[in-house]
């Protein structure tokens, strides 16, 4: 993490061919601290906001809040939250759920955390300073900050592509999790493209 500069991105959300959103990804070094924010929109109703601060030399987590409001006609859930901070080794905070009728559920968080565990979106908020060749699978433990749990993270490196999106043709390294496919610039500056 050390490597990455403080920068500002902003993407356009596609779907068949219809922008339907969009987000500001924001990256700032405050001393020891790499934060990130980020804010988004997806219509007819998704709003997003996340702020993540991690130990720039080590990638150790130091706070993270994700809030999304969400309306989905089938589901009765309509915001989920966290505003968790690591302390002495243990992530502690709250989460909260919002229901359509009103209701608000507050949990308590208070996890241990092994030692070398970064947040989930760590492979995503890294990948522009990711070096590896294709084929190298990068892992390690990542602490679920909506599921309270401790899983593997995993990124495997696929072979270079050429991609067009509306900003430019790039020559990206393609990265692929479980649940995402991302494509990084393979030239400085090295940004993250296409999700």
């Amino acid at each position: 993490l050390a490597a990455l500069p403080a920068a500002r991105d902003s993407f356009a959300f596609y779907l068949n061919g219809e922008e339907l959103g969009q987000a500001v990804w924001q990256y700032e070094i405050q001393g020891d601290e790499l934060v990130f924010t980020a804010t988004s929109e997806l219509r007819p109703a998704d709003a997003e906001s996340v702020r993540v601060v991690m130990d720039r030399r080590t990638g150790a987590p130091v706070s993270s809040f994700h809030r999304i409001a969400v309306f989905n006609p089938q589901s009765d859930t309509v915001l989920v939250e966290h505003d968790l901070r690591v302390r002495q080794g243990r992530v502690e905070g709250t989460r909260r759920v919002g229901l359509r009728d009103g209701h608000v559920t507050t949990r308590a968080v208070r996890t241990t955390l092994p030692s070398g565990t970064v947040w989930s979106d760590y492979g995503l908020l890294a990948a522009p300073v990711i070096i590896a060749a294709p084929g190298d699978v990068l892992s390690g433990r990542a602490y679920s900050e909506f599921g309270d749990s401790i899983a593997m993270l995993s990124l495997v490196v696929e072979p270079a592509a050429t991609i067009t999106v509306p900003a430019g043709t790039f020559e990206t390294v393609p990265l692929r999790s479980p649940v995402l496919r991302i494509y990084v610039t393979r030239s400085p500056p090295r940004r993250v493209v296409k999700g």
